[in-house]
């Protein structure tokens, strides 16, 4: 059975225009075309809010459940004459008869509950999630002294409590990231003693320096303070959001009146946050870019080794350059950090120094603003500077950085042809294996960097666009 397309951003799809459009076929019969038309006509009176939909067939029985930003455009967009040709959604848009909704607070809300109803009702066309483990996963370990939350495609059998499937991706990456705001809970991939002292003296990533994690790898937080956390989370992914506002708000109240106040406000922000989940913005906007058979361990200890380094490096930070036959010319600047993307560490650039296509000058550019700006602010730089192109691409940025009088940090760059990787000093490029882990983890930031650089450019054009 194939699956109907997951749902995606419905703010510009016309949901003026739902009913009609899906003309039945000669094989339809009247019957079934007065429902169809009955159940488009019905999708007009839905609100325009986040929820879920639910189509139904002849017998009255759930056959597809799906999820909305926007329940009227999204659910009407299946009465459209393009959803009846679609060979992903033709199959399904021949059995509706009936559609029914059910409105949630946020499109976080409306992931959570599509995805319990899918579990609970197993309809017919959402029926390959049941056990398809490429679908994904949240999944949380309880094995753990500080339990961590994860995405996965291959979710564990034992030690995880488990959320989903889930139909997006995208929308569950963004709701992780929206939810680790709230409840602050660990993503890396730390294993992490709670009895062990020397964890003090760890380094926390940038999470926490703006408060999106508690710290526990740096013990900032005790076992079990962390554990609350998790526990609150787990309560509103099993759909108790309303009991666990008013749970919050009594602790709020309890901890103030032990004179707690940091606890108090801290409790205070997270209702606030969770009262204002559907003014969050598009999930998709939240996300985080997947890993294809990268492991960030080995991969850093591969670096470690081919690079020389005194210890696996902590922060990666790629650059790419983004044209248009000379116009519009942007850059891109990523940050990885213990092998994985940090989106808050994202740069977008406009060059504004170059005339023309020039990337040498480009990235001598946007090096030297970058680490310009590290020096102002005393931040320490990122242990590898990874560089788009080749040999001519390394000079520009360390030229860059040699105009500036810093102390330059691991500089790189890998051409994309032959996935050479060219290092300072050296004439010829290193070659690492194909399939080695060091190598996957420097084209997938290399990947990122270029995918963000292109995103950026194409916003440009289209702004551009629309001012002519």
């Amino acid at each position: 059975m194939t699956l109907p397309p997951s749902d995606r951003s419905e703010a510009d799809e016309p949901a003026a225009d739902v009913a009609g459009e899906s003309l039945p076929s000669d094989t339809d019969s009247a019957a079934a075309a007065r429902d169809r038309s009955a159940a488009a006509r019905k999708v007009r009176s839905f609100p325009t809010t986040p929820g879920v939909y639910l189509m139904k067939d002849a017998a009255g029985r759930v056959i597809y459940v799906g999820k909305a930003k926007n329940l009227r455009a999204r659910a009407g967009s299946y009465f459209l004459k393009a959803a009846a040709e679609d060979r992903r959604t033709a199959d399904l848009v021949q059995e509706i008869r009936d559609i029914d909704y059910l409105e949630a607070e946020s499109e976080v809300d409306a992931l959570l509950l599509e995805s319990r109803l899918v579990k609970d009702v197993q309809p017919k066309f959402n029926s390959d999630l049941k056990d398809d483990k490429t679908f994904p996963y949240l999944q949380i370990t309880t094995h753990e002294d500080y339990p961590r939350v994860e995405f996965t495609r291959t979710p564990r059998q034992k030690g995880v409590k488990l959320y989903g499937p889930f139909t997006s991706a995208g929308s569950l990456r963004g709701a992780i990231v929206v939810l680790q705001r709230i409840f602050k809970f660990r993503t890396c991939t730390l294993d992490i003693d709670a009895d062990d002292e020397r964890w003090r003296w760890f380094r926390p990533c940038l999470l926490a320096s703006i408060d999106q994690c508690t710290a526990a790898c740096n013990l900032r937080i005790s076992k079990d303070d962390y554990r609350k956390d998790i526990n609150r989370l787990k309560t509103f992914l099993d759909g108790g959001k309303a009991r666990l506002l008013a749970e919050m708000r009594e602790e709020m109240l309890a901890a103030s009146g032990r004179l707690e106040f940091e606890r108090a406000a801290r409790l205070r922000d997270e209702i606030r946050l969770l009262e204002t989940l559907d003014q969050r913005g598009d999930l998709e906007e939240h996300v985080q870019p997947e890993v294809f058979l990268v492991d960030p361990k080995k991969g850093l200890a591969g670096l470690q080794k081919v690079l020389g380094l005194a210890a696996p490096p902590r922060v990666i930070e790629g650059v790419d350059i983004a044209h248009l036959a000379g116009n519009e010319t942007v850059a891109s600047l990523v940050q990885f950090i213990d092998g994985l993307p940090f989106k808050p560490g994202y740069k977008r650039y406009r060059i504004k120094g170059v005339d023309g296509i020039d990337d040498f000058k480009s990235i001598h550019e946007v090096v030297s603003r970058r680490f310009a700006r590290l020096a102002r602010e005393g931040t320490s730089p990122p242990d590898i500077l990874l560089i788009d192109g080749g040999k001519g691409q390394l000079s520009a940025a360390l030229d860059a950085l040699e105009s500036l009088g810093v102390e330059a940090p691991c500089v790189i760059s890998l051409a994309k042809r032959e996935e050479e990787v060219f290092v300072p000093g050296k004439s010829e490029p290193l070659r690492l294996s194909r399939d080695s882990y060091s190598l996957r983890l420097l084209e997938y930031v290399r990947d990122e960097a270029h995918r963000f650089a292109q995103h950026y450019h194409h916003l440009l054009r289209g702004k551009r666009t629309l001012e002519e």
